[in-house]
């Protein structure tokens, strides 16, 4: 008998067996392809109650049945891929819901695209075209498989795939295809034929053309100029010495299955083939604060306007899958010190269990100072650090990593991080054009980076001391002065104001007024300052999508229109963009959620209710040469902080730091050692 798994716990590889052996049937002599087949998370007001007898070791009774959604494709009489969604009951062994998804598609998958590429290689016209190129000997040629981004040219009812080729100058697997873009482009059908091949742009002033062009040798370059690989690099520096975190005791945190609990944190740990890493039930000293925190999307739009590169807009959570793109995390390498890895679990098209391995890693590391005072009548220091516990995990989408991490801090704050590293996307530029690209940077010989953006929505559900919780928009501002009703005299006062608000909508972030977003109970009030407890939002600020408003980019990926979003909370509305991102041709999105709820007179109040809250962020990527060819990662940090949600400094009673706890070291000067020793001989 399989132990019982905790309501929130990702689905165990048996219980995706099963899903798949309880749904196959329901589609006779077909051979499904399952696309995805993971936890549906039960409705919210029945883990409500289950959480609360947890937390109070009351009797838990009958724990939410265990469910799972299906996602698979089958191939219709037409010869067309159908997709369908399934509720599976795995309590009862039945199908509870099927849905035909007629005109959506699932996400990528290695292998389709894969097969993708073999094709694109096998068509004869795309050879000959790789046979006008001329290319170098040695030289091998390399087809980058991207999903096509919706921009009105296509018929969306069907996949259709872009084919982007480069050239691997060298014979070592890792050589740097992106530095040799070539401009021959193939688009790709879902039954795998080859349906237009033409040429590249490789001019500001140029379009999609058929004339042939031979490679231009004047593009070679030394490996030094656009080689990242040791083994194609010369010799590393030899200056940095041994750095090793070591906890001779182990680390301070407890992992029981999916549960953690470090300090005066407990919380759960879940993994999905689109999100990724989820976490829920997020308490502090036994207080409510967050039912689940979450990376909802990622969008990146590049900006090069000339066709077809407007098709460069992926999704690579609704696309892709932060989960199924999750690196295998390496101990002494992406994590350091005493480490925990999760290990996720995903399908094959089979319907068997495909264990995605350390795609999580805890850890703790030293933040710098939490506080410190120095009373400067005695002299004497009270300096107290900063221990934070880090989950992290990573993903590669095609040519970008993207490091996201949960910081969990002992003043009851928490960051949430991003770092993007990886390569630029390339395109092929003509090396005798000598005048500054408007929408990209040259970063090799005949090697253009274009502009991009890359804009996340983190998805905030709160639970402040309870799930009826507000938005509060805080701004500070001048009192007048010469007033005779405000006091004022010597022109230095200010106030905050604050706003509650009252329906879904999106809104802005404002420096000028050093606009704050408060998630409050107004149930609850702290005794001390007579405010409603709760914490607020320390959003990173980014310039909003740049697409225009009528763009399909723009249609699509409602929530960058601004920087935050408050809705009322619905069962399995997990995602801004939609569920369906492939080729979507936009109206799924946050904002058309809105709008819709308005024109049929169910606009949501939002006002001491169940709500979520959605932070878009991101970073407007104008490449620099710095970043070839291999780019420094570019740090992105949102943070959840308590704001009047305590007596006092939660983090007072954390220990101060002493040397015999952290047994640091002098600095030894072995140049002035040996000077000293050898003027001491003379």
């Amino acid at each position: 008998m399989a132990l019982r798994l905790h309501p929130f716990d990702p689905l165990a590889p048996y219980e995706i067996s099963k899903a798949a052996s309880i749904v196959r049937p329901h589609f006779g002599a077909q051979d499904p392809n399952f696309r995805v087949i993971t936890l549906q998370e039960p409705p919210k007001n029945q883990m409500i109650l289950f959480l609360d007898k947890e937390h109070r070791n009351q009797p838990l009774g009958e724990a939410p049945r265990r469910c799972a959604r299906v996602e698979l494709v089958v191939v219709g009489s037409d010869n067309h891929n159908e997709l369908f969604d399934l509720l599976v009951d795995l309590d009862n062994d039945k199908v509870i819901a099927k849905k035909h998804q007629k005109g959506k598609h699932s996400y990528i998958d290695a292998d389709y695209m894969k097969q993708v590429e073999n094709a694109c290689l096998a068509n004869r016209e795309v050879q000959e075209q790789i046979r006008k190129l001329g290319l170098p000997s040695g030289s091998t040629v390399v087809v980058e498989a991207w999903a096509y981004a919706t921009d009105g040219m296509n018929d969306m009812a069907q996949r259709v795939t872009m084919c982007w080729f480069y050239l691997r100058m060298f014979q070592n697997p890792d050589a740097n295809y992106y530095a040799y873009p070539l401009d021959v482009c193939a688009e790709v059908s879902e039954q795998l034929v080859v349906t237009k091949v033409y040429r590249l742009p490789t001019r500001p002033d140029e379009r999609i053309h058929m004339a042939d062009r031979p490679f231009d040798r004047r593009k070679i370059h030394p490996k030094v100029m656009s080689e990242y690989h040791p083994g194609l690099r010369p010799s590393p520096r030899t200056t940095l010495k041994p750095y090793q975190v070591v906890q001779p005791e182990g680390p301070s945190f407890h992992v029981q299955g999916q549960h953690i609990s470090w300090e005066k944190w407990g919380f759960r740990v879940g993994f999905n083939y689109r999100e990724g890493l989820t976490l829920h039930d997020i308490r502090y000293d036994g207080r409510s604060l967050f039912y689940r925190l979450s990376l909802a999307e990622m969008f990146v739009p590049y900006g090069d306007p000339r066709a077809p590169y407007p098709r460069k807009a992926a999704f690579d959570l609704g696309n892709d899958g932060a989960g199924i793109n999750a690196n295998n995390l390496r101990l002494g390498c992406d994590c350091l010190g005493a480490i925990k890895y999760f290990d996720g679990w995903h399908n094959a098209a089979s319907g068997k269990p495909l264990k995605l391995p350390n795609v999580i890693c805890c850890h703790e590391q030293d933040d710098g100072i939490l506080w410190k005072h120095t009373n400067f009548r005695t002299q004497n220091a009270v300096v107290t650090r900063s221990r934070i516990l880090v989950l992290q995990t990573i993903i590669t989408v095609s040519n970008y990593e993207y490091i996201f991490a949960f910081h969990f801090a002992q003043d009851a704050s928490i960051f949430f991080e991003v770092r993007a590293t990886g390569i630029l996307s390339t395109v092929p530029h003509d090396v005798s054009y000598r005048q500054k690209v408007p929408y990209g940077t040259v970063v090799a010989p005949g090697v253009l980076a274009p502009y991009h953006q890359h804009l996340f929505s983190l998805r905030i559900d709160p639970a402040i001391d309870g799930q009826d919780n507000s938005l509060v928009i805080e701004e500070s501002k001048s009192l007048p002065m010469g007033d005779p009703t405000v006091h004022n005299p010597f022109g230095v006062g200010y106030v905050t104001e604050n706003r509650t608000v009252e329906e879904e909508g999106g809104f802005d972030l404002d420096l000028t007024k050093a606009r704050v977003f408060k998630f409050v109970n107004e149930s609850k009030i702290n005794p001390i300052t007579g405010t409603p407890v709760g914490f607020k939002l320390m959003p990173f600020p980014s310039q909003m999508l740049l697409s225009h408003p009528d763009s399909f980019h723009a249609k699509r990926s409602e929530f960058a229109k601004h920087a935050v979003w408050v809705t009322r909370y619905e069962d399995n509305e997990l995602f801004p963009a939609g569920r369906y991102t492939m080729q979507s041709l936009g109206g799924d999105g946050i904002a058309s959620g809105i709008s819709k709820r308005r024109a049929t007179g169910d606009a949501q109040t939002v006002r001491n209710q169940d709500i979520v809250i959605w932070h878009t962020f991101g970073s407007t990527h104008n490449p620099r040469i710095e970043d070839w060819p291999v780019m420094p990662n570019e740090k992105m940090m949102v943070g959840l902080k308590p704001v009047n949600f305590f007596s006092g400094n939660p983090g007072l009673d954390v220990p101060v730091s002493t040397q015999d706890m952290n047994k640091s070291v002098l600095y030894e000067d072995n140049n002035a050692c040996n000077n000293a020793c050898r003027h001491s001989r003379l």
